[in-house]
């Protein structure tokens, strides 16, 4: 805390002068001739920095985190996410709540907030795969593709890291609190801002880089053009980091962000393995992964029209039109099937005439 409480020394002075002293306390007690040495550091900045202010609450502010039950990690922690300490501005400590050394392996997924029903069922394939291959999913605990990669993760019995754009005392979106308690329970929910610290607009694209940076590579589901997912991408890569993209629908605007990185040379993704397929050699001993194609789950008697047009459907939405031409059926007629499948839960209709299968289960009983 006493080091970064100096004027002028940020994030990436900060790891400069760990890498040159090996701890906070050395680089305090360091010559001035030897903090003059190092990168970024003027003649009133060294002396700044050998005689520091004391951090006014600093004490306050560790006993409180470890009466909420959560930890502070440092830089030179060896609990500090390895990858993350090799990005050019890791932060100086993480508040954790939860445990973040045993996270393999970790993956990012992220992506749109008003999620389609496509990408939330995509993304919890996707992030339910990997958990069960033993990789750590990291996201944002945002709504939408953030929170399915999260819930992906925990229904593979999988590991899963929430990475906060607020105190870890302040959970937003209020609404995932319970799922807060829930990644914690096995992984861990971290950030680098002080325990009661809101959630502040500029604090989401500094957030960013750490789900980048802890991770081997950021899978994007969704993205509009102007998504804050991009900005993670961005990072990823400047950050070498292996960058993917789950593409969608053309006629989804939700989706162009996502096309936009597969122009430029993203991943596509379509299944968990053209993800292991980049990053294979993370994996020594594990199984293949298990990959399905989602289906309908229909609980109710289907007749044989209804039967044909739900096996015309997928996780993919496919325009009415495009049924019609696939089916040859009156375009009336699928109208009526399609609303009659949409009464049973077996298909979502989205903006647009799109439609999208709803369940997991190929069984059907014409």
């Amino acid at each position: 805390f006493q080091l970064k409480s100096v004027s002028g020394v940020g994030n990436l002075l900060f790891k400069r002068l760990i890498e040159r002293f090996g701890t906070p306390a050395a680089a305090l007690s360091a010559a001035r001739d030897d903090l003059l040495a190092v990168e970024g550091v003027g003649e009133h900045l060294a002396d700044a920095i050998r005689h520091p202010p004391r951090p006014a609450g600093a004490a306050a502010e560790i006993e409180r985190a470890l009466s909420r039950g959560c930890r502070i990690v440092t830089l030179t922690d060896p609990g500090f996410p390895p990858l993350l300490r090799e990005i050019p501005d890791p932060p100086p400590f993480l508040y954790v709540r939860g445990e973040l050394s045993g996270c393999p392996k970790p993956i990012a997924v992220v992506g749109s907030r008003n999620a389609t029903a496509y990408g939330v069922e995509t993304t919890l394939r996707i992030c339910k795969d990997l958990a069960g291959l033993g990789f750590t999913v990291v996201s944002g605990m945002a709504l939408g593709i953030d929170a399915a990669a999260h819930e992906g993760a925990l229904s593979g019995q999988g590991r899963t890291v929430a990475v906060l754009g607020s105190g870890l005392d302040n959970i937003y979106p209020p609404q995932h609190r319970r799922l807060a308690e829930r990644i914690a329970a096995g992984g861990a929910v971290i950030s680098e801002f002080p325990l009661q610290a809101g959630p502040e607009a500029h604090h989401f694209p500094v957030r960013n880089r750490i789900i980048s940076g802890m991770s081997f590579g950021t899978v994007v589901v969704e993205a509009t053009k102007d998504s804050g997912s991009l900005i993670t991408a961005r990072l990823a890569a400047e950050q070498n980091r292996e960058v993917f993209a789950v593409p969608g629908s053309i006629q989804s605007f939700k989706s162009m962000g996502t096309h936009t990185l597969i122009k430029q040379g993203a991943k596509l993704v379509e299944n968990v393995q053209d993800i292991v397929a980049e990053l294979g050699h993370f994996l020594k001993d594990e199984a293949p992964p298990r990959c399905e194609t989602v289906s309908v789950a229909p609980r109710h008697r289907l007749t044989a029209g209804e039967a044909a047009v739900a096996a015309a459907l997928t996780a993919y939405p496919v325009h009415i039109d495009d049924l019609v031409r696939r089916l040859a059926m009156e375009p009336g007629n699928l109208s009526g099937l399609l609303l009659q499948l949409e009464l049973k839960g077996i298909v979502t209709q989205l903006p647009g005439k799109l439609f999208v299968a709803a369940g997991d289960d190929r069984s059907r009983t014409p």
